[in-house]
């Protein structure tokens, strides 16, 4: 078969799963908004594209997303007709339409199928908007906003023929005409790359290395934000640092935000990031020895971020009810004792005192309560970490789970 994918910044989730149909004897295409002077990417043909022009200035503020989804669309649009002209056309389209970029493309292959990535259905009640009383909406106009937000989600519903989901809850958030049209398989995790390591060491800025030996608490967000739980987690530092005395907290996001709001400068006194909000609220309660044991490495990569699972003693995840982070999969898959935050869809893969333990997201005492008498217990660490790796091998591994069902999904379009 043909077969185009559109993501933005591809491969994003489709990481896996487009190599493996070029190995299958499949003609892989991948439109990306990502700058690029690479032709192919392990065998797929990437034809990057961008927009001519931006948002409005003054276009009305609730109807500011979709605009700049229909100028992503557009573009799209527009070089998907070059790629027609000089004739190209996919049996299969597989997209990521959470930026609007595959909205007109049925317009331009109305023969093909189309399949769609269905992370996240935004809602007003019972997900991530109005979960965290601290962060209210600025303004009672947001449940309009968010109405409008899922325009781009609706109009793709009459034009797909399926949807991948990477978990069931997720998949819940969809309105019910579609959700029979949803399969739900994760992107999957490689569970042979990720695995635990009893002799790893981590140089932390080429001067402190860390062993198995050492008690290490880690943290991990692609950005320290609200929406992952930055806050709880600052706040259960000063009793977790006064507890352990020889504890090192290595925190792993960038500064800026991935999903929710950016903070109000006014509100936080001119503190631009949500890192140096919570930093500034916390460190008075913490004495200079202690927060010398607290490590902010930012954004780091791959191969260290899989060592620094590999050493954790305690991994914390928490976040809203919201997307599943890739990184709390792959902290089980690393055989890590884990204290998450009781929220979905965080429940469908950490079971209390299963495979992990759980905490109510708000409950900073709990946090660090839980925190600390794992720490005091390697019995239980050691039982929970298996059983993690063992639920993650049977349920999200890459090769022998996710990825025969992603080509049986895909397949299953292509029929």
């Amino acid at each position: 078969m043909k077969i185009l994918f559109i993501h933005q910044n591809f491969p994003g989730q489709f990481k896996f799963l487009a190599p493996a149909l070029v190995q299958h004897g499949h003609t892989v295409v991948a439109m990306t908004m990502q700058k690029t002077q690479a032709r192919t990417w392990q065998g797929v043909q990437l034809v990057p594209y961008s927009v001519s022009r931006g948002t409005a200035p003054h276009v009305h503020p609730w109807v500011r997303d979709f605009e700049t989804k229909v100028i992503r669309a557009e573009a799209c649009f527009r070089a998907a007709l070059r790629m027609k002209a000089e004739g190209f056309s996919p049996e299969v389209i597989i997209a990521h339409p959470g930026w609007g970029e595959s909205l007109f493309l049925k317009d331009v292959w109305p023969r093909a199928k189309l399949g769609i990535y269905c992370e996240f259905f935004y809602r007003r009640h019972g997900a991530d908007v109005g979960f965290d009383p601290e962060f209210p909406p600025s303004d009672e106009g947001e449940v309009c906003r968010l109405r409008l937000k899922n325009l781009n989600n609706l109009l793709h519903f009459d034009l797909a023929d399926a949807g991948i989901s990477p978990t069931h809850w997720q998949a819940s958030t969809f309105p019910e005409s579609f959700r029979s049209k949803i399969t739900v398989v994760h992107d999957g995790i490689d569970t042979e790359t990720v695995v635990p390591n009893p002799r790893v060491n981590l140089t932390l800025n080429g001067t402190l290395t860390l062993t198995k030996a050492d008690e290490v608490i880690t943290f991990v967000n692609r950005n320290l934000e609200p929406y992952r739980g930055y806050h709880i987690f600052m706040r259960a530092l000063p009793e977790i640092l006064r507890r352990r005395p020889t504890a090192r907290v290595l925190i792993v996001g960038g500064n800026d935000v991935s999903y929710g709001a950016k903070p109000d400068a006014q509100r936080y006194k001119g503190l631009s990031s949500w890192r140096e909000i919570f930093v500034a609220e916390v460190r008075p309660q913490i004495p200079d020895a202690d927060w010398a044991r607290v490590h902010f490495l930012g954004r780091i990569p791959y191969r260290y971020f899989v060592a620094l699972l590999q050493l954790s003693t305690v991994h914390v995840y928490l976040t809203y009810p919201f997307v599943l982070s890739w990184s709390l999969l792959e902290a089980m898959s690393a055989g890590c004792a884990i204290v998450a935050s009781d929220t979905p869809p965080v429940r469908e893969a950490i079971r209390h005192d299963e495979t992990g333990r759980l905490v109510d997201f708000f409950d900073v005492p709990a946090l660090a309560n839980e925190v600390c008498a794992l720490l005091d217990d390697s019995a239980a660490r050691q039982r929970l970490g298996a059983q993690a790796r063992a639920f993650a091998q049977a349920t999200y591994d890459l090769k022998s789970v996710c990825l025969p069902r992603q080509l049986a999904w895909v397949d299953g379009l292509g029929l």
